[in-house]
């Protein structure tokens, strides 16, 4: 009985928290899916389920852009710092979709959706970045022309699944996928803009030899509170929005 409330209370919960904001809850390549990590569920677990994404404490957002937390989603306070490995990882060939199912994001969070790779050096399920400059950015959608947002009107277009490929040329070895809504809703001042980051460890195959020889950033570093569209108002503001971070690495197409 008290196994079967547990879990009622559990669920409810779970409903009530990913109403709220938002992560990745799903990862599919080909024909493969990877659950995401659920972090109303996956603690309570014993042994907790093996994911392909690195642990995040909740659905809530990472705000302040100095701190290591900006990179994975981490929560220094409670003591995760950074970005926790996750036990496995998914296999990606070089030049294919991976496609990342969001929970149900709220339509006032309107924003950008950024994907970077930082290759690992050694073995993936034991690595942690830190404050090196390995990122690189692959994929970015900010606002279209007509004023429709990624991380909404396109993403309520898509189901909410985002797509990104991984570069065809791109050099074997294991990655992590550093992927992220950055919701502008309150971003009219500094803080405010609110970070969604999910890290997904992959390894990539074939027989690509490319990696960028320049535009690599760091988490925290990459973004500074004045960074343009960082602080953006995203009611008032009609022009073009800024993606932050570096331009996308195009060498590995």
């Amino acid at each position: 009985m008290f196994a079967i409330l547990s879990a009622f209370i559990i669920a409810a919960f779970t409903a009530i928290s990913v109403n709220a904001h938002g992560y990745v809850q799903d990862v599919v390549v080909g024909s493969t899916h990877y659950t995401g990590y659920l972090p109303y569920s996956d603690p309570y677990y014993n042994p907790p389920p093996q994911r392909i994404i690195r642990a995040i404490p909740g659905n809530g957002p990472v705000q302040d852009v100095t701190s290591i937390d900006i990179q994975c989603n981490g929560y220094s306070e409670g003591g995760v710092v950074g970005s926790q490995p996750a036990p496995i990882f998914a296999t990606v060939p070089a030049g294919s979709q991976v496609n990342l199912n969001w929970t149900t994001w709220p339509d006032s969070h309107m924003g950008p959706m950024i994907t970077y790779l930082a290759r690992a050096p050694s073995d993936i399920t034991q690595w942690q970045p830190g404050n090196s400059a390995v990122w690189f950015k692959i994929a970015e959608a900010g606002k279209t022309a007509d004023g429709k947002w990624a991380a909404t009107d396109l993403l309520s277009a898509s189901n909410s699944i985002y797509t990104f490929t991984i570069p065809s040329k791109l050099k074997a070895g294991q990655y992590i996928v550093r992927h992220e809504i950055i919701a502008l809703h309150a971003a009219y001042q500094y803080p405010g803009a609110q970070f969604y980051p999910s890290c997904i460890q992959i390894e990539v195959t074939g027989s690509g030899t490319a990696l960028p020889t320049s535009g690599l950033v760091s988490f925290p570093g990459a973004y500074t509170p004045s960074t343009p569209g960082i602080v953006y108002d995203a009611y008032q503001n009609t022009s073009a929005y800024p993606i932050p971070g570096p331009a996308v690495w195009t060498g590995g197409n």
